[in-house]
């Protein structure tokens, strides 16, 4: 029982029990806690710039061949828009399926909009070309005071290329960056030892603030959005882990600290270095692990896009907005690239939402006022679903690119024990003796990566 208790998921989950009863019980207590789950996020954002700068810098440099490079980054970009795009027609299929906003008649002109002022106005200014211009920093500083991720993506990459390109000469200082990446990583164990507290503060804000009152008035929408993102992960990243040759439950397993995190804090940044680490573990090459889990997040959002589809149909339900299978192809066909810009943007579902419906013009944005009082318990099914699909995109873009030690995917998805770098032969119980692994030479473009890297 101690050691049972003793595990990081079985205390997140706990702690999230405990704060939804505290939500329901005492909710002015339950909202007041919002800083715990506030701090949380905020020491893992404080750890996701030198993460990421130092996991991309360090593999990349460390590679023998830059045309694995480009071949990983466009291979990861078809991935990324052919699944994104398949969670949003699983989105559609499911919402014109059990039309969650049917019966609803609500009259526009009832809707007090008040509260979707500061949406609207930032998706005036979040257009196509800003999500692009603002992936290049105004400074290298700006980019790491402001966390941009995929800003710090970009200067690690020319980075890590560039050191490379010196060879021999760069050794020294690329040797410094993996001992600091080390000590990093050891930060990024210290503050996970706080997710319980983080995700039962979370969650005892959420359901303090917004109780469970405005569940029972929208549930027909949000029992959608949970079973699509059940849907999504079974029957499309199911067969894509059969695919890449691993088990889907298997991997949920390895992951599942990561998921509970995920749970308790609504945000799949929360568990960012974490999931980099893991997939390493899995027998994933450094680089490809850096470069894929933090880009993911922004053009891989597999919950934010099955979201994006259920939400603005059900408007259209909700509002009885009539719109014919063009038009809703229309929509899809539109949210498959705004979609793509909500990374770095406070409010990002809803701003991207709130863009996607102005410019189309066929369904009311002030519909969106419906979603308010639900988004934030919908969140939890994005979150996690973004984590996941994250993940199995990682695994399954290194498979495809021959960056996949399938050795080590095996060992730590069967939950077996790594080698033990420079151990000795130990005799085991039948009489039989093996010598411990001391590297794996995986098929990483040239890279030799050690069994003992986390």
């Amino acid at each position: 029982m101690k050691t049972i208790f003793g595990k990081l998921y079985v205390q997140v989950l706990l702690a999230v029990i405990l704060g939804a009863i505290i939500g329901v019980l005492v909710p002015e207590t339950g909202t007041a806690l919002k800083p715990l789950g506030d701090a949380f996020i905020k020491l893992i954002k404080m750890l996701l710039a030198p993460v990421i700068f130092l996991t991309v810098v360090t593999g990349i440099a460390k590679m023998e061949s830059m045309k694995e490079l480009g071949r990983v980054g466009f291979r990861a970009l078809i991935y990324f828009e052919v699944v994104s795009t398949l969670a949003l027609v699983v989105g559609l299929v499911v919402v014109n399926v059990f039309k969650p906003g049917v019966g609803m008649n609500v009259d526009i002109a009832s809707l007090d909009t008040s509260s979707l002022a500061t949406y609207t106005t930032a998706a005036r200014h979040a257009s196509f070309m800003d999500f692009i211009m603002n992936i290049i920093p105004d400074t290298i500083v700006d980019a790491f005071a402001k966390g941009n991720v995929l800003q710090i993506l970009l200067f690690s990459i020319l980075l890590g290329v560039a050191l490379a390109q010196v060879g021999p000469r760069g050794k020294v200082f690329v040797d410094t960056l993996d001992s600091l990446m080390q000590g990093m990583f050891r930060i990024v164990n210290m503050v996970m030892r706080l997710a319980p507290i983080g995700a039962f503060g979370a969650i005892a804000f959420t359901i303090g603030k917004y109780g469970f009152g405005s569940l029972f008035s929208l549930g027909k929408l949000m029992a959608c959005v949970y079973l699509t993102c059940a849907v999504f992960v079974i029957v499309v990243l199911g067969p894509i882990c059969r695919y890449s040759g691993f088990s889907l439950w298997k991997f949920l397993r390895f992951i599942k600290e990561e998921l509970f995190t995920v749970l308790g804090t609504s945000s799949s940044e929360s568990v960012l270095p974490q999931m980099i680490s893991k997939m390493e573990k899995a027998g994933v090459s450094k680089p490809v692990a850096g470069m894929i889990i933090p880009s993911g997040l922004t053009f891989n959002p597999d919950g934010q896009a099955i979201y994006y589809t259920i939400a603005a149909i059900f408007i259209a339900q909700a509002t009885n907005t009539p719109l014919t299978l063009a038009d809703q192809l229309i929509v899809l066909a539109v949210l498959m690239f705004t979609s793509k810009g909500s990374a770095g943007v406070t409010g990002s579902g809803f701003i991207i939402l709130a863009a996607t419906l102005a410019s189309l013009g066929t369904i009311p944005v002030a519909g969106m006022v419906l979603l308010l009082g639900v988004d934030r318990f919908m969140s939890e099914a994005r979150a996690i679903t973004n984590t996941i699909g994250n993940g199995v995109g990682t695994m399954a873009i290194a498979k495809w690119v021959g960056a996949l030690d399938k050795d080590k995917m095996n060992r730590a998805l069967n939950g077996e024990p790594e080698p033990v770098e420079g151990a000795v032969a130990v005799p085991n119980t039948g009489g039989a003796s093996y010598a411990a692994t001391t590297e794996i030479m995986g098929p990483v473009a040239g890279l030799t990566v050690s069994a003992s890297r986390v």
